[in-house]
């Protein structure tokens, strides 16, 4: 059933391929090092993630597992795209449509020619009418399914619930120096009312640069929107690391280049540097 592209568009599908595409950004990995980490070659991850072949439940949990993401709602839009991929959604409703006219045909041809004491066999009527109900107890069965899968989508679609009074932010995973080398968002780093904005300016037409400091981590890192296959992106402080991200495929440029963070406890001297594919390196101190 995954071996084999669907014959035509299905928009679960897509859509699963899109999230799964958003998670391997927030993870960090390229390619190659996604099938190292896990049991499916490089082109197997390429498939799933590009909707030509529907990714095993397996590899989803694992994806969320390196992204650090709850795997509910990614599971239950998995559900529904394999009901959507095989076909199970559609193909019990029109046979049942189509026996249940011919049983009643059958029923009104067979009382017009038949008389009451030459009426058909009780057992034999019997037979088509749970035949009949099977039937529509399949479709419902895969009616159920999908209806539960696309209530549990809709119930986490908006991944945060509403905040009350009484709720709190979780905490994050990393604090200053332990932030380096993680991504923002897995850590539970970017949250907008800990963000504060270093720097945001435009470094040429339709690409923008934020230089980004979480409050509460106590980390900073860089982003750039609109990045192209070959750009590079990097963060630095005197003293650390360089924390770098660069645009390795197609699946990269549909999402924000972020750059693993760096420990933000001494803001003195940070740099960032972004060198578009075939250009010129431009730093920015600040």
């Amino acid at each position: 059933m995954t071996d084999t592209a669907p014959p035509t568009a299905k928009p679960v599908c897509v859509r699963l391929a899109k999230e799964l595409r958003v998670l391997r950004t927030q993870t960090g990995l390229s390619m190659a090092t996604l099938a190292e980490r896990t049991k499916y070659s490089k082109s197997s991850w390429e498939r799933y993630l590009n909707g030509k072949q529907l990714a095993p439940r397996q590899a989803v949990e694992a994806l969320c597992t390196m992204a650090h993401e709850p795997p509910g709602r990614l599971l239950a839009l998995w559900e529904l795209a394999d009901l959507e991929w095989s076909g199970r959604a559609h193909r019990t409703v029109p046979p049942t449509a189509k026996e249940a006219a011919t049983s009643s045909r059958g029923d009104r041809a067979s009382n017009r020619k038949t008389s009451p004491d030459h009426a058909i066999p009780g057992p034999a009527r019997r037979w088509g009418i749970q035949r009949h109900r099977r039937a529509l107890a399949a479709a419902c069965m895969v009616g159920l399914t999908a209806a539960i899968g696309v209530t549990a989508l809709l119930r986490t679609t908006a991944e945060k619930p509403p905040k009350t009074a009484s709720s709190a932010p979780p905490a994050p995973g990393c604090h200053a120096r332990t932030c380096a080398n993680h991504q923002p968002t897995a850590m539970g780093c970017a949250m907008p009312s800990h963000e504060k904005i270093l720097r945001d300016q435009q470094i040429s037409p339709g690409v923008r640069l934020e230089v980004v400091y979480s409050t509460q981590c106590r980390a900073a890192w860089a982003v750039v929107g609109n990045a192209h296959v070959g750009d590079v992106l990097t963060v630095s402080i005197p003293g650390s690391a360089p924390q770098q991200a660069k645009v390795s495929d197609k699946y990269d440029e549909e999402s924000p280049l972020i750059t693993p963070m760096t420990d933000g406890s001494d803001l003195t001297g940070l740099q960032t540097c972004f060198k578009p594919a075939g250009g010129h390196n431009e730093c920015f101190l600040r």
